[in-house]
């Protein structure tokens, strides 16, 4: 449902030749794929600017289906993290308000502050090192001696792997692929992983 909103936004904005195969994408961000885009349909550089039009487009398109559902545990663990005080923060390839709408629809708190998007950067290493840094200064803390990075996508490992944190997959959709790729841990849901911590 996402993918199929963020190829309609693109259209929206009059980018008719779109490359559907988002896997393949050397950045699997939002923006990046608006970039991607634009400048082969336009064969022009691409302005910032876009970025908001394509964001309100985005989310009209959402609206237009079903709301989104939540991964079973993601609240109840979200809520046990605020509730036992540990540091958390969100880390996203969407555009905030697309971002914000999918929380939003699956009752999931959050706070902007902790929330990093493709908004300012395209690459996932990037925007995961936004997100740890606003996770610092929301929580007053200088380091954390322990980063772990949750998801369910191929690229999510390799961001972590990159980065040199601690992965986390989840789902069984990416399952074996996840664990060929060199990852340890991988759940069902959220609601397995959160039995492992608690």
């Amino acid at each position: 449902m996402y993918l199929i909103s963020v190829t309609k936004a693109m259209m929206g904005l009059g980018i008719t030749d779109i490359d559907t195969d988002y896997n393949n994408y050397k950045h699997h961000t939002d923006s990046y794929a608006l970039r991607y885009n634009y400048e082969r349909n336009f064969k022009k550089r691409f302005s910032n600017d876009l970025i908001a039009d394509f964001e309100n487009c985005l989310m009209e398109q959402m609206l237009s289906f079903d709301p989104v559902k939540e991964i079973k545990g993601a609240k109840f663990l979200i809520h046990l993290l605020r509730d036992k005080g540990m540091p958390f923060c969100f880390a996203t390839g969407a555009l905030p308000k697309p971002a914000m709408l999918k929380l939003e629809q699956c009752d999931i708190w959050f706070d902007q502050s902790i929330l990093a998007t493709s908004k300012t950067h395209e690459s996932r290493e990037e925007f995961v090192l936004d997100a740890i840094e606003r996770a610092k200064r929301y929580y007053n803390q200088a380091e954390f001696s322990n980063i772990v990075s949750v998801g369910d996508g191929l690229w999510d490992l390799k961001t972590a792997q990159n980065l040199c944190l601690d992965f986390v997959g989840i789902g069984d959709k990416n399952k074996e692929r996840l664990l060929k790729n060199g990852a340890k841990k991988c759940y069902s849901d959220l609601e397995e992983f959160r039995k492992t911590l608690f």
